[in-house]
């Protein structure tokens, strides 16, 4: 036998979207890198640009595994923790005040109702105005890391900006080999508020909303123009995201990321242990394969 079903649940983080996986029956498949490029498939899996595995922890009240849709094992992700936040209070795994493992860090979040406060990691790694020449560009870019490396380049066009294209040239640029980076492209609305457009490596396109991007575009927007905590995020998908912190000098510390996690649907998919393919069901037991909603 070599078709497995396996019960899943489309999420979305202000319009980054994921599908999760509750592993804590060890019934996951061994290979998730390959399982997350079938599920995340946009035209031949559910779609989403990640894969979420809720699994046991002896530290926390669970472990979030998250894989990027191209299947590569990605850093922390923002949204995706406070998806998986609130999945784990809604299946019972954790009550709404409740911690919870990744990459080896602790993470803490408050799930009320769709709304979810993370507390995030203090950022690293921070360089600012570090030149980014390619072609005929060139940029000025703030390199940190918040969980995940970002550059934030800060952009007066950022409606016109061809956000792949130039994305993925900074991305896989030579300064940030070999594991190149994500890239925010910023703009000031005015208060404490910016525009931001993110893409992200791994998913290797622009994304509706990235947590960590966010969150590094919000520090960095504070140091070079004086931003104050909280600041408000547009994201791309049309969310505001809401970043908190406190500034020591040139480092920022006590991150909070706000925003929204909604359950879209659950299912059941079949897939093919082998190919790690999605495998069609037969139309006479279609009825035990039915979407449903949380």
């Amino acid at each position: 036998m070599t078709d497995q079903t396996i019960a899943f649940t489309k999420a979305s983080g202000a319009g980054n979207d994921f599908v999760i996986i509750d592993n804590m029956n060890g019934a996951c498949p061994a290979d998730k890198s390959a399982l997350a490029v079938s599920l995340c498939s946009r035209y031949f899996g559910i779609g989403a640009d990640g894969l979420l595995v809720i699994e046991p922890s002896n530290r926390a009240d669970f472990r979030m595994l998250y894989y990027n849709s191209d299947g590569s094992f990605g850093g922390m992700c923002g949204n995706g923790g406070r998806c998986a936040a609130r999945y784990a209070v809604l299946k019972g795994i954790a009550s709404p005040s409740l911690k919870f493992e990744a990459l080896g860090y602790i993470y803490r979040a408050d799930v009320q109702g769709s709304a979810v406060r993370l507390s995030m990691k203090d950022p690293s790694d921070l360089h600012r105005n570090v030149p980014v020449d390619f072609d005929t560009e060139h940029f000025l870019g703030n390199r940190i890391n918040t969980g995940a490396p970002h550059v934030v380049i800060f952009d007066e066009q950022l409606d016109e900006r061809d956000v792949v294209l130039t994305g993925r040239a900074i991305r896989r640029h030579h300064q940030f080999l070999p594991d190149g980076t994500n890239v925010n492209f910023v703009k000031l609305l005015g208060g404490d508020r910016i525009a931001v457009r993110t893409y992200e490596r791994g998913v290797e396109a622009e994304t509706l909303a990235c947590g960590t991007g966010s969150i590094a575009s919000a520090v960095i927007s504070s140091l070079q123009f004086g931003l104050r905590s909280p600041v408000h995020v547009r994201t791309r998908g049309g969310e505001d995201l809401h970043v908190e912190f406190t500034i020591t000098g040139e480092t920022a510390r006590d991150i909070i990321l706000v925003g929204s996690a909604h359950m879209l649907f659950s299912g059941i998919i079949r897939v093919n242990m082998q190919t790690m393919h999605i495998v069609e069901p037969n139309l006479d037991t279609i009825a035990s394969h039915q979407v449903k909603l949380p």
